[in-house]
């Protein structure tokens, strides 16, 4: 898919605005700038990121309300999927949290969100410093087991958990919930018919 295909995609699909595909574009930009220094994103994706990167973490945006609550974003690294999540969110009363531990991420992270004006908390330690939130969401944080985990010791509230998962994903599902069962579906990926969303729901 070529970049052009992927923003008529995000407008078209996802109900991307003009606006929000301008401050994308400059966040690649300025992405692909500290890349040159800094291994963020895989050198082999760079000419691939819309696809790759933008289109993967936007994508969610159909499985989250935007209209009141908050979400956090573990192990965001360069902001996949929280800040094209946070870009998309046009609701001043929904929070955008990104958890980093990587200071190097973080400070670019506080950069190009002052850059782009967008509304977005950035902590490093996800259990010294997380919030309750309505969603959770992470792309390449740690195993499926973990996240589970993690999930449930650090959200107090009902919260959804919604996780990009490559072809092992049925595979990781079973070991998870191999001892306690929770509400879960498994969706499709638009980007790649190997990979799954996987959505948790956890009532507290």
């Amino acid at each position: 898919m070529q970049d052009k295909e992927v923003i008529i995609t995000l407008q078209k699909q996802l109900n991307f605005s003009a606006e929000s595909i301008s401050d994308i574009k400059i966040f690649i930009e300025e992405l692909l700038k500290a890349n040159k220094n800094h291994n963020f994103i895989s050198k082999s994706t760079e000419s691939v990121i819309w696809h790759r990167h933008i289109l993967d973490s936007a994508q969610l945006v159909k499985f989250i309300d935007f209209s009141k609550g908050s979400l956090s974003d573990l192990g965001t690294g360069a902001g996949f999927p929280g800040m094209i999540l946070a870009l998309f969110n046009k609701n001043k009363d929904f929070h955008v949290k990104l958890y980093e531990k990587s200071p190097v991420k973080r400070a670019f992270l506080k950069s190009i969100s002052k850059k782009l004006s967008v509304n977005v908390e950035i902590f490093g330690n996800v259990y010294e410093e997380f919030d309750d939130t309505d969603y959770i969401v992470c792309r390449a944080f740690k195993r499926f087991e973990a996240i589970i985990q993690v999930s449930r010791e650090i959200s107090k509230k009902s919260h959804k958990l919604i996780v990009l998962k490559g072809q092992n994903a049925q595979e990781d599902l079973k070991k998870a919930f191999n001892k306690e069962k929770y509400d879960y579906k498994v969706v499709n990926s638009i980007t790649d018919k190997e990979s799954k969303i996987i959505i948790v729901d956890f009532k507290k």
